[in-house]
């Protein structure tokens, strides 16, 4: 079993066993989000300058466009055929506006090569106008890139290269132009959202806030959504509503699931997993195939005939000669055969993460194992959670 499989179910087995009763609450805040209240996604294309050599290649047509024509915006008249652009990157800028955020608010920028550059690694991004979905300029961008690694390379081929070179941040390196209107002023009601809907916590939630209140100002609307009415105390302070609201502690309840992450080996078992009768026998068939070839060389002084008339001849200790002087290739298979011991696991009913995490454990289960057996378990009816594999 590898280290780190090891690590993750002996640190799940303790935690169920020490703790089998222990439920965690935590904050509305943590647990809705307020409909309406989100971030905007906002992209630009601009031109990363200044970089040693490492930009994109002559070939590389829109990014010797692009510096033509904002060298004839500032007045300098170029034939694009002459512009050189090794020194230069084109690159898409992506930011996250944040809501309520006001005119001169500073919020970091992602910067990403879309040309052959090598590496963005010293360059400044020229000021770039960041626009959201329906074409208008929210933010205004431009500073030194940050880059978390590097490449280098000869010209004969090969180099080293450490992390991402062609990919960027700058921290602050946006600044707000333009306001989303939105505002709480006069709002009448809200509606929460949950992030993980399940009918249980949004009934959880509503209990909580009408015993903070005292009167019945939350109701379900469904399993992810909840509708808030303003009170009348609050109507003219609802930053202040919603702050009493989002400190609340609510205990969530979630559905059974068990997530299986098929590519890296990872598994995690939610504490609510249970089990039905079921026995597990797992093992391996290993069958390996050895193909060698042996040369039968002729003694010296042979009579030499050729190869289409030479008959192999098979002596008395195994030995295969071949008469008249030929070379003879002889194939020799070796089939080797090992099937693993299985131990019977037998789970009763009603098992929960903790029985399930120790007896796969004790049989010895490598990450692998596991998503097959979880597999079976869940296609005999015996595993009551959802089963996701990602």
């Amino acid at each position: 079993m590898s280290g780190r499989f090891k690590i993750i179910f002996l640190s799940m087995l303790m935690l169920s066993l020490l703790f089998p009763s222990m439920v965690m609450s935590a904050r509305i805040k943590d647990l809705v989000s307020i409909k309406g209240i989100r971030t905007n996604q906002l992209f630009g294309y601009g031109l990363v300058i200044g970089l040693n050599g490492s930009g994109d290649k002559d070939g590389t047509g829109f990014t010797i466009q692009a510096l033509a024509n904002m060298m004839e915006k500032m007045g300098i008249r170029v034939n694009p055929q002459d512009v050189k652009v090794s020194n230069v990157a084109a690159v898409m800028v992506n930011a996250e506006l944040p809501p309520f955020a006001r005119t001169g608010k500073k919020i970091d920028v992602m910067i990403s090569s879309i040309g052959d550059a090598k590496s963005l690694q010293g360059g400044t991004l020229l000021l770039t106008p960041l626009k959201g979905v329906d074409g208008r300029v929210y933010a205004l961008a431009h500073g030194p890139v940050v880059v978390g690694g590097y490449g280098t390379g000869g010209d004969a081929g090969g180099g080293v290269t450490k992390n991402h070179p062609t990919v960027g941040r700058i921290s602050n390196g946006a600044s707000v132009e333009k306001e989303v209107l939105l505002s709480l002023e006069d709002k009448k009601e809200l509606i929460l959202m949950l992030e993980n809907p399940d009918f249980v916590t949004a009934t959880r939630v509503a209990e909580a806030i009408k015993a903070h209140f005292g009167e019945d100002i939350a109701s379900p609307v469904d399993s992810g959504t909840l509708k808030i009415r303003v009170p009348e105390v609050f109507q003219n302070d609802v930053v202040r509503l919603v702050a009493q609201l989002g400190n609340l502690d609510v205990t969530p309840d979630v559905v059974a699931r068990v997530i299986v992450n098929e590519k890296t080996g990872t598994v995690v078992i939610g504490e609510n997993v249970r089990l039905s009768v079921v026995a597990v026998a797992h093992g391996n068939l290993n069958i390996q195939i050895k193909e060698n070839k042996d040369v039968s060389q002729p003694m010296p002084f042979g009579v030499s005939r050729s190869v289409e008339n030479s008959i192999p001849i098979k002596t008395a200790n195994g030995t295969v000669v071949a008469p008249g002087g030929a070379t003879v290739v002889t194939p020799d298979t070796e089939i080797d055969v090992k099937e693993e011991k299985a131990r019977l696991l037998l789970l009763e009913s009603g098992r929960t993460v903790g029985e399930l995490v120790k007896a796969l454990n004790a049989i010895g289960v490598t990450p692998r194992d596991l998503i097959t057996i979880l597999q079976t378990i869940k296609a005999a009816g015996a595993l009551q959670a959802e089963l996701e594999i990602i």
